[in-house]
């Protein structure tokens, strides 16, 4: 079966899911259910979208397909933010209760911080997209430790509220949100147009796309910045799916069997929108809410990334 036909198949495959969640048991109030249910599914297909896309660049920019973007510490990050403002305004604050406000501070904040990073890390010649993620991880590791000793302090009242922002959630989705993160995805997107014929070069690494002629760092550092605007976009909205990017794109490496991008990126994305639809199906449908969809997907893809090491280690 050729590439093309394979992205046929998954387009399909995402229509029938998003069908079958959008009218399985919708009732006699569907003008209640139908509107809240276009909403969630809408969400589903913008995150997974962005996530994938974001993870693709930077797993071919780091020529390392057991990497995800939230290793630079952005998560880790964002619950760090919503934990300080709940800490320091309570959780009735205008920057918590605004979901607007609280998404612009979160999103505005994570590409800041991921800017300043860039920033430093390129300012010699000497540094490297290692070094990068070393640093990230340890931040990661920081902001991780601060937002544990603030949530050990705050009201326990305050910390619930916390602890719904921790996980991943498609239920009551804001159509405001969704309306500021669709013209930030559209912009972004069509920015970063320009530097997708390069990332089939970029995947043979640093030497190779050097010598063949392309200016690495300007495409890297506009790369990242394109890959932490989208991460950044979609913890805001639904919440950190840290291994949700792994999973879905080496899925699509194997499924796709090849180098080529142009196919990658849209078999990624589809995979992703049927890996989210699928699994917010089973919240609903089997656990019956008992879980988040966050669970699932990072436990599925912790379990992936574990055969992925002992495959690498091979």
């Amino acid at each position: 079966m050729s590439n093309k036909n394979k992205l046929v198949v998954l387009a399909v495959v995402s229509l029938l899911l998003a069908g079958a969640f959008i009218f399985i048991d919708l009732g006699n109030n569907w003008d209640y259910a139908l509107p809240r249910r276009l909403k969630k599914v809408y969400a589903i297909i913008l995150t997974g979208g962005v996530i994938a896309y974001a993870t693709i660049i930077f797993q071919t920019i780091t020529n390392n397909r057991i990497l995800t973007p939230s290793i630079i510490g952005l998560d880790s990050l964002y619950l760090l933010i919503q934990t300080f403002l709940i800490f320091v305004f309570g959780s009735m604050s205008f920057t918590i209760a605004n979901e607007n406000i609280n998404f612009l501070i979160s999103v505005g904040l994570m590409v800041v911080f991921a800017g300043l990073l860039y920033k430093l890390l390129f300012r010699g010649n000497g540094q490297n997209i290692y070094f990068l993620l070393l640093v990230g991880i340890i931040f990661g590791t920081f902001f991780r430790s601060i937002t544990e000793f603030m949530q050990v302090l705050i009201d326990p009242n305050e910390f619930m509220v916390v602890q719904d922002r921790m996980f991943a959630s498609f239920n009551n989705v804001k159509t405001d949100l969704l309306v500021i993160a669709t013209i930030a995805v559209i912009l972004v997107t069509l920015y970063s147009l320009r530097f997708i014929k390069y990332l089939d070069v970029l995947s043979l690494g640093k030497d190779q796309a050097v010598n063949l002629g392309i200016d690495y760092d300007y495409v890297v550092k506009r790369l990242l910045i394109v890959i932490a605007i989208f991460v950044s976009i979609s913890t805001a909205l639904v919440g950190p799916i840290t291994f949700l990017g792994l999973l879905v794109v080496n899925v699509a490496y194997q499924f796709l069997n090849t180098y080529k991008h142009s196919y990658l990126i849209i078999g990624s994305v589809f995979i992703s929108i049927i890996a989210l639809i699928g699994g917010q199906l089973i919240v609903e449908r089997v656990f019956t809410f008992n879980t988040t969809l966050s669970v699932i997907v990072n436990f599925i893809g912790g379990v992936y990334f574990i055969y992925l090491l002992l495959k690498e280690s091979k």
